[in-house]
């Protein structure tokens, strides 16, 4: 039943004036209407009108009638639905909030919610207490509006399930014996384990009043398990408003949150948990890494999926092959039809086990699974017992071999006795055997038993105080069908019977399949880890990536605490370990917020044994008609406004019978013009969207520096260096321009601590023995920009002529001291046919001031260092150019254009070819590896065929 109350009631008995403005207008004519002089035209008036109007139109009178009683309205603030305000002041207000997974989609209404319970207590002058049910920590103690406030607005949705029980008893610490006076409970509406005891510790408080407020629940909708059947994946979900039925979709992602699949989730009326089927490819489906539910940004609408979900590659060995001709009989038969929908089976070429099991072990699988393999090569066991303890999973069957094998086989679990026990022979007084239930620990909890199964044939494990442990599942007469042994971070798992149906009829049955798949899912996915890998498997998972409460990953992992996984044992969230990733890159954990075959349930508060008023959130119900009342009015004074324009002829015809627009008027409508652009939203923007507003400082000189090609030097601090340096970068950008069509700008100086060196193709770099070292961050930011493919020439100016030979000047030695910690190719005087000598000119050798000095370039292939991780990734470019002609001091010109420093021995013409030289280097720089392409036309030609 819809309500309405006035916030300013005083306001209406301004509607009595009504009467009052109603007289007035019928007493007020509109203005006389001018008219053009026509005599003729006012004659006929003046016959046809023998008296004036006294009184305007009804209509017009009613128009602004109706316009003064909305503004009245309007000022009075009607509103629908009010909340009603009966906070009870006789104590603190105690305000527990729920800030679980499920408050996410609404947490905006339920803070405002709470902050209009906030102001109430404000306007009572009672102090707040306020506490969150999903935070670790509590500060319950009652405190002032502000600081309430304070601590909502710091509050946040986290990616938990909440703990009531923990907030009551901070909220009765914090409390002592004072009785609150109302305390008010806004819950998700779902139920949690320590609900009881939380409504008894808050009904122990004797509060004078307790709220329940809740919102409609239809957010809360979370996945709660997901399993890789052989054909599709199976997703089951669980929702708490049941009501009506609703259908929702299921998408796949990947590491990069792309959707590869999708399946959809059917909820009957009714019904609190639905399943999904994904159906892909197991290919495709072992890149799956969570699943979302479409629409909804929650924790619980995530589910993570970890290496438990990858497809696994298995090995198979069997101690015979079989005959092709009798596939039933071969041992691995029934082994690879129930792992071929689960994993990716490799079998060896080669039936010698000392080639195919190293061959194998290469290959890093998952599982060795090996049939009836009695005996092994003596040189295979030490690197398969090496596997299996950094990671590896070893499943035996036995076998006629196996029985008739050593008993000391360290790739066992258990100590076997020689022979078989023949169960339901002639010669034997025992009955085939059928299987015992399954212990509840180990892979195979929860599966139920098949009473189909019997095995006649076995082999026995001698009885040791573990044996009980180490199995996984027996026969009905107690003795071990498999058995298992963890070795370090790997296992050894043995089936005591045979792999195929001589032995038994458990591979002819579904539990076997069902056994093998959740044998090879405890498997690591990626194989044997290395040995501190496999160390660090068998330690607490620290955590890698945590879900937020939008159901996002992030590296953020805040106050979470690493967490240890038990063997065969789904971890689930807590407030130490929020849901997320656990590990690292190369291996980790899944821990999802709820359990598997979790159902949501409603939040019952009856339990406190103490009356309850229940309510909704805020920002849904209260509607304030104040606007809708005011835009009435106005839309109502435009229309006044061209009434009163068209009666007083505004828009009447002129003398060459077109409809003309007064003076008045034009003005009038200019006004309501403006009036509106005054009420259009987003005026304020413009300023925003002007040209260059979001503009940052150095941005105009980062434009330029992409706009225009500069040549770059580095500044060593020594101010004659420097200033040979730019100088002579400016006489080659001027001879580039005189002779090609590249017109550098200005050359620049780069501190190379903070510059950015990416817009700059190459960088010239001085060697001074003299000038500070650069430190090794600066020489990290060089090697950085020459593994993106930029290019330094290094020039030591001293004729440097062999790189590791002795008897080098003192710039040698600090360019070995820079390039020692820069991971550079191998290197190699420039070739007759590098691309260097042909790129522009036709040269031979690369002069500067001096002359003799090679110019040193990245080797090619055939002599490179195939260890170097830097190589020439610019386009066939080699990173680094070394030289001791010194460039600059041939290239240096003065501000007139003449050359700064003689060249040794004085030759202009070196002078020439020094500059040549530069173009060559320019030319190579922003061409790569065109040239050398070019002269391989003719070639590319011919065997294109054309």
């Amino acid at each position: 039943m819809s309500a309405l109350i006035f916030a300013n009631p005083a306001i209406l008995f301004g509607l009595i004036a009504l009467p009052v403005i109603w007289w007035l207008l019928r007493l007020t004519p509109p203005r006389p209407k001018a008219e053009v002089f026509p005599p003729l035209r006012i004659l006929a008036t003046v016959l046809k009108r023998e008296e004036t109007p006294s009184k305007s139109p009804w209509w017009l009178t009613l128009l602004r009638m109706l316009l003064a009683a909305a503004v009245i309205l309007a000022i009075a603030d009607p509103v629908m639905n009010p909340r009603a305000n009966s906070l009870n002041a006789g104590g603190p207000l105690v305000l527990v909030v729920d800030n679980g997974w499920a408050t996410a989609a609404d947490w905006e209404r339920r803070v405002q919610t709470a902050n209009l319970l906030i102001d109430d207590a404000e306007s009572a002058d009672v102090p707040v207490s306020i506490t969150f049910t999903a935070d670790a920590s509590h500060e319950a103690v009652p405190g002032t509006a502000a600081a309430a406030r304070d601590k909502l607005t710091a509050a946040n949705p986290k990616p938990l399930v909440p703990d009531r029980a923990r907030a009551a008893q901070a909220v009765r610490e914090a409390m002592n014996t004072t009785r609150p006076g109302t305390l008010a409970i806004l819950s998700d509406g779902m139920a949690a384990a320590s609900d009881n005891e939380a409504m008894s510790t808050f009904a122990a408080l004797s509060p004078a009043e307790m709220r329940l407020i809740e919102g409609d629940g239809h957010s809360a909708v979370a996945l709660t398990d997901a399993v890789n059947n052989a054909a599709a994946m199976s997703v089951t979900a669980t929702r708490l408003s049941t009501a009506a039925a609703q259908q929702m979709n299921v998408n796949a992602l990947d590491a990069q949150g792309r959707a590869l699949a999708s399946g959809t989730l059917q909820f009957a009326a009714g019904a609190a948990t639905a399943t999904a089927e994904i159906t892909s490819p197991f290919e495709l489906r072992n890149d799956f890494a969570r699943l979302s539910i479409d629409g909804l940004a929650t924790a619980g609408a995530a589910h993570l999926l970890d290496d438990g979900f990858k497809r696994r590659r298995i090995a198979l060995l069997a101690g015979e092959s079989g005959s092709d001709f009798q596939p039933l009989l071969q041992p691995l038969y029934y082994i690879s039809r129930a792992l071929l929908p689960y994993a990716d089976v490799i079998q060896p070429n080669t039936a010698d086990l000392s080639v195919a099991i190293p061959q194998i072990l290469q290959g890093n699988p998952s599982a060795i699974i090996l049939a009836d393999v009695g005996r092994l090569p003596a040189e295979t066991y030490a690197p398969l017992q090496r596997w299996i303890a950094q990671g590896g999973t070893l499943i035996r069957f036995a076998g006629p071999r196996l029985a008739a094998a050593p008993a000391d086989d360290p790739l066992v679990p258990v100590i076997l006795r020689q022979g078989e026990r023949a169960l339901g022979g002639a010669m034997s007084w025992s009955e085939p055997q059928s299987l015992a239930d399954f212990p509840s620990f180990g892979p195979f909890a929860g599966m139920p038993r098949a009473t189909d199964i019997t095995v006649t044939r076995q082999v026995l494990a001698e009885p040791t105080p573990d044996l009980a442990e180490r199995t996984w599942a027996s026969l009905s007469d107690g003795t071990p069908l498999v058995t298992e042994k963890e070795v370090e971070a790997g296992r050894i798992v043995l089936f005591h019977t045979s792999a195929e149906a001589t032995w038994s009829n458990l591979p002819l049955s579904g539990n076997f399949v069902e056994m093998l798949r959740r044998l090879v899912q405890l498997a690591r996915a990626g194989g044997a880890a290395s040995g501190a890998a496999a160390e660090g498997a068998a330690a607490t998972l620290a955590p890698y990536r945590l879900l937020t409460a939008d159901g996002v990953l992030t590296t953020e992992t805040g106050t979470a605490r690493p967490i240890a996984i038990a063997a065969n044992q789904v971890p689930v969230a807590s407030f130490d370990h929020p849901p997320g990733l656990y590990g690292t890159e190369d291996g980790f954990t899944a821990v999802n917020l709820l359990a598997p075959k979790t159902v949501i349930a409603r939040f019952d508060p009856t339990t406190a044994g103490r009356p309850l008023v229940r309510e909704g959130l805020a920002g849904g119900e209260a509607v304030s008609l104040r606007p809708a009342l005011f835009a009435a009015a106005f839309a109502l004074l435009i229309l006044d406004s061209l009434v009163v324009l068209f009666m007083n002829g505004a828009f009447s015809l002129g003398s060459d019978g077109r409809r003309r627009p007064s003076s008045a008027a034009a003005a009038a409508i200019a006004a309501l013009a403006f009036g509106l652009f005054a009420l259009t939203p987003g005026q304020s923007k413009a300023q925003e969207m002007a040209p260059g507003a979001g503009a940052k400082p150095g941005d105009e000189q980062i434009l330029e520096r992409l706009d225009t090609t500069h040549l770059a030097y580095v500044v060593t601090g020594e101010r004659e260096v420097d200033s040979i340096s730019e100088q002579g970068l400016e006489g080659l950008s001027q001879f580039l321009t005189y002779r090609t069509t590249l017109e550098p700008g200005a050359p620049v100086g780069l501190d190379i601590t903070k510059d950015e060196l990416a817009f700059y193709p190459i960088i010239y770099w001085p060697i001074s023995a003299t000038a500070p070292m650069p430190s090794q961050a600066a020489i990290s930011r060089i090697d950085a920009y020459m593994r993106n493919g930029g290019t330094v020439l290094f020039d030591t100016r001293d004729q440097y002529s062999s790189l590791g030979g002795g008897g080098t000047t003192p710039n040698g030695e600090r360019l070995q001291a820079i390039l020692a910690n820069i991971d550079i190719p191998p290197l190699e005087p420039t070739p007759t046919d590098h691309v260097l000598t042909r790129s522009f000119y036709l040269l031979t050798n690369f002069p500067g001031r001096y002359t003799g000095s090679p110019l040193w370039v990245e080797a090619r292939q055939e002599a490179k260092n195939t260890g170097a991780q830097l190589s020439s990734s610019g386009d066939g470019v080699t990173p680094l150019l070394i030289t001791g002609n010194d460039f600059a001091g041939a290239w240096a010109v003065d501000s007139q254009g003449a050359p700064v420093l003689p060249t040794v021995p004085p030759d202009e013409m070196q002078r020439e070819y020094a500059y040549r030289s530069g173009v060559n280097i320019m030319m190579y720089m922003l061409t790569g590896n065109y040239k050398a392409d070019q002269v391989h036309v003719p070639a590319l030609l011919e065997r294109l065929g054309q």
